[in-house]
Parts: structure tokens; C-alpha cells; sequence
């Protein structure tokens, strides 16, 4: 009886240990910082720098990126964006969007954004109502699919087999676990230089990010003109 009781004592501290080194090993910073530069500009210190953490089957996170498209390219240098992906619980194939955009990005880091506009273009056809009755895995094959027609027939097995990778699931997990340390909880939901800005979850237009940046972009650099977030 004893024997029995200090055999069962051991299972348990290895399994206490086992899921304590787990914990550990996910709390571990990422090899890599969390987003995707767009256009691959380099952030410059003396840059504006914008984050955006969006859904890429979120109706606001679709409509939210036309006026900062258009904003980047009105500002030029002057800004840079990091996107960061929030793949939100309540979409249910919000995570699996998510990974393949991850997937794209370690495949053909050109064609990020092109994918994520995909995704804002065609989010319906992934929206909770219009796949309810389809499997996990039909949704995944269509996924490999239609991006094989966006990337080219050559990524196709690629696709395929990014999707079994336990390394694109691990980053996708990244992803949301940075934006949730950020206190982001809804999407989108922007930062400029740091500073969150307000009304998180609703599209800001081409003049509500003029109002943003035209007086940090006027501003003297040495000068912390930090009005707008006060």
C-alpha cells in the first residue's frame, strides 16, 4: 500500500513539473517580435509609428483599412505601421484566417498584406452564419485553395502543409497572446508611438488620422506632444 501511495505521489510531481516547464515554455518571449512591417519599411527611430491589431474576418477591421492605407501613403516616411493579428473568439474561423496569414507571410513575406486584403475582400464567405455547417477541414482545404490562386500554383503543397506545421499554430498563438499583454480586447484597436488611441473596435476615417498625425508630424522632435492622448 505504501509502495502504491509513494508511486502515485511521483506521478503527480512529474505531472505538476511537466505542466509548470509548459507554462514556462509558452510565457517565453518569441524569437521574433510580434507583426508585420508594412511595405517592409524599416521603423525609423525619428518615424511615427502606427499599430494596428486587426481581424482578418472583423467587418470593423476591414473597414478600417482603406483611410490607414491611404494615410501611409499620404505621410510616406513620415509613418510606419506594424500590423498585429487578434484572431477574435467569437469569429469562429478568425484563428484559422489568422494562421494562414502567417503561413503566407513564412512563405512569401511580398504577399502578406495582398492575403490580408484577400481576407477583408472575402471575409463573408468565412463568417460564423455561412460556415456553420462546414468542417474545420473543408474550411481548411478551401483556404489552401483559394490562396494557391492568390500566391501561384507552386505554394500550393506549401499551403498544405503549412497548415500541419505545429510551428505556424505555436506563432498564430504568439499573435494573440502579444495583443491580449497590450490590453487589446477588441479589434481594431490602434497605437500611435505607444499611446493607445481611443474609441478601440470602430474604423477611423482619412481625416480622423489626420487629426492624429498632423500635429506629432509638425511637432519638434524633442518636443513630447503627447495632447491628443491627454
Amino acid at each position: 500500500m505504501e509502495e502504491a501511495k509513494h508511486k502515485i505521489v511521483i506521478v503527480q510531481t512529474a505531472l505538476l513539473l511537466l505542466l509548470v516547464l509548459n507554462g514556462y515554455a509558452q510565457n517565453l518571449p518569441p524569437a521574433k517580435y510580434d507583426g508585420f512591417l508594412y511595405e517592409h519599411r524599416l521603423i525609423d527611430p525619428d518615424s511615427i509609428l502606427i499599430e494596428a491589431f486587426f481581424d482578418p474576418v472583423c467587418p470593423d477591421s476591414r473597414d478600417s483599412w482603406p483611410p490607414l492605407k491611404q494615410a501611409l501613403a499620404y505621410y510616406g516616411p513620415h509613418v510606419s505601421l506594424a500590423v498585429h493579428l487578434l484572431p477574435l473568439p467569437y469569429h469562429d474561423n478568425a484563428f484559422v484566417a489568422s494562421r494562414a496569414i502567417q503561413i503566407v507571410n513564412k512563405l512569401k513575406p511580398s504577399a502578406t498584406f495582398a492575403v490580408l486584403e484577400w481576407f477583408f475582400k472575402n471575409q463573408e464567405r468565412y463568417y460564423n452564419a455561412q460556415t456553420r455547417n462546414i468542417s474545420r477541414a473543408s474550411i481548411v482545404d478551401d483556404l489552401v485553395k483559394q490562396l494557391t490562386a492568390v500566391l501561384g500554383n507552386s505554394y500550393h503543397s506549401s499551403l498544405e502543409s503549412g497548415f500541419n506545421d505545429r510551428k505556424t499554430d505555436l506563432t498564430t498563438r504568439v499573435s494573440f497572446k502579444y495583443s491580449t499583454s497590450r490590453g487589446v480586447y477588441g479589434t481594431p484597436t490602434f497605437y500611435v508611438n505607444g499611446f493607445v488611441l481611443p474609441d478601440s473596435g470602430n474604423a477611423l476615417d482619412f481625416n480622423g488620422w489626420k487629426k492624429v498625425i498632423d500635429p506629432l508630424v509638425t511637432a519638434p522632435k524633442k518636443q513630447e506632444n503627447l495632447h491628443f492622448f491627454l
